[in-house]
């Protein structure tokens, strides 16, 4: 029988959990202990998932709760039902989730999050945009390396995890008609980059290492990065996958000289890790002090995805031995959970047949509480471990063949992820969504319906419904294209040189 790792130090510690940092409490004999959600809620000021909020998203969806809010596995949220309510009454909202993309290949516990997130997508039908945090990874992995540039971590090596990452993400089954995947180095800029400015201006240095356990010898990119994770739950940062303008080059057009205050009406769930919190809690308290106010961001919150040496860690892209990747063999998988999977099970075959296992400790039933659909099934392995009549050999090979399975459907998945499909999912466009087909908000309905449907209300009263801006803006924008297609002229005949005939 496996046993649970002792802490390095000897001292006790308390359980500390920020995006940056996932440890259990260590008590006085040096034992790590489990994650401790219930004390979470109350340090982080989240509310519990209940039994109440389940039914109400089954009403309002009139489908099932996924497994992984039946289990309590998203256990806690923050305006949850808030965010149902909108729904219910003025047709959609957007989805917002990420990646730090620390390595080529994501693990299992990375594509808890998407998992669920597809999921809310499909039951929802709304607009989604995934941020791949290429930049933060390495600036932390600098940060870490006490500032030096190790082999294998410069910025083309993360923008690389990135890709690699995306494709991992595409392969989860999303859809490209309402999905926007991008990276921070490609992507940033426009009026994505306006609203970071406005809120690193309300973001103080004392605020920031607070937050995130920033220190001294924190580097000054690292800490600034929070007002960018930040604005990327705001739809205004995205007026492109709405169908409205935004102030890029080459154009750079008139009606996008300011945000569009309609998109900033639009509320946004965040589904995450609960260690990602922080993040949002900062956010949430200045959604109303920007220039356009915003509702503030809903959060629904999930556990970590134990790493195989059981409670008190996360699966870690840097320990190999932590973690399932996604990449993984066959072999690999039952090797890692037949030599690494804390087990629940007694230390003899007598005690556990007398006595029973604990499931609740036991990794190889944790990892199939995340992926084995079946809720008679998973009752039942559960029933029979704490009775002794089922085997910690018996429940690791139950494990083994669902993530076996679920891994192989993957790879067969991500083997399609062509760079072309890669780059469409990237590429900012106007994304196709319906949201609630029967909203009982009536006709004073407002925000990202009424985006979807071309009918934007602008907050002044000389915006055009379609957001094509006022009539000067419109005359600029066209003075601006005629010029730029006499420039384009210009070069053509520049780098064809003199005809022929010498005219």
């Amino acid at each position: 029988m496996a046993t649970n790792n002792t802490a390095e130090a000897e001292q006790p510690q308390k359980q500390h959990i920020d995006p940056y940092n996932v440890a259990g409490e260590v008590d006085a004999q040096g034992q790590v202990k489990a994650i401790d959600y219930d004390r979470l809620i109350q340090e982080f000021g989240v509310q519990p998932l209940t039994d109440e909020h389940l039914a109400r998203f089954e009403k309002v969806t009139g489908k099932p709760a996924h497994r992984l809010m039946r289990r309590k596995l998203f256990f806690s949220h923050r305006d949850f039902d808030k965010i149902l309510d909108y729904y219910e009454q003025y047709g959609s909202f957007m989805l917002y989730t990420g990646r730090g993309p620390s390595s080529g290949s994501m693990h299992l516990g990375h594509t808890v999050p998407f998992l669920f997130t597809k999921e809310l997508q499909d039951m929802f039908d709304v607009p989604l945009v995934i941020m791949l945090t290429d930049d933060e990874k390495y600036l932390y992995t600098r940060h870490k390396n006490d500032g030096h540039q190790r082999k294998g971590a410069t910025v083309e090596d993360f923008l690389a995890y990135a890709h690699d990452n995306i494709r991992d993400i595409i392969a989860l089954g999303f859809d490209p008609r309402k999905t926007f995947i991008y990276t921070d180095y490609e992507f940033l800029g426009g009026h994505f980059y306006w609203n970071t400015s406005e809120f690193e201006s309300m973001l103080t240095l004392n605020q920031a290492t607070g937050a995130f356990g920033f220190g001294p010898s924190t580097n000054v990119g690292l800490i600034a990065y929070g007002a960018k994770q930040c604005v990327a739950a705001f739809p205004s940062s995205y007026p492109e996958l709405f169908g409205l303008p935004d102030y890029r080059a080459p154009h750079y057009p008139a009606a996008a000289r300011r945000r569009h205050a309609e998109l900033a009406r639009i509320p946004t769930l965040v589904p995450c890790a609960i260690d990602q919190e922080p993040y949002f809690r900062i956010l949430r308290d200045r959604c109303d002090k920007m220039t356009d106010s915003h509702p503030k961001t809903a959060l629904i919150l999930s556990k970590f995805l134990t790493a195989l040496q059981g409670p008190g860690g996360k699966m870690s892209a840097s320990d190999p031995t932590s973690a399932i990747f996604m990449s993984d063999t066959p072999a690999q998988i039952k090797n890692k959970i037949n030599r690494y999977a804390f087990s629940g099970g007694r230390e003899t075959l007598e005690e556990h047949r007398r006595l029973g296992g604990n499931p609740d400790v036991d990794v190889a039933y944790t990892y199939l509480s995340y992926f084995l659909e079946d809720d008679a099934e998973l009752a039942e392995l559960a029933r029979a471990y704490r009775a002794g009549e089922m085997l910690t050999g018996e429940m690791k090979q139950r494990c083994i063949a669902e993530l076996q399975k679920f891994v192989a459907a993957f790879q067969e998945r991500r083997a399609a992820v062509t760079d072309e499909v890669m780059r469409e999912f990237m590429r900012p466009r106007k994304l196709e969504f319906q949201g609630n087909p029967h909203p009982t908000g009536g006709p004073e309905r407002v925000g990202v319906q009424s985006v979807a449907n071309g009918a934007n209300e602008g907050v002044e009263k000389k915006e055009r419904k379609d957001g094509r801006g006022t009539k000067s803006e419109r005359k600029l924008e066209k003075l601006a294209a005629k010029k730029a297609e006499k420039i384009s002229i210009r070069h053509k005949a520049e780098e064809q040189g003199p005809s022929s005939d010498g005219a």
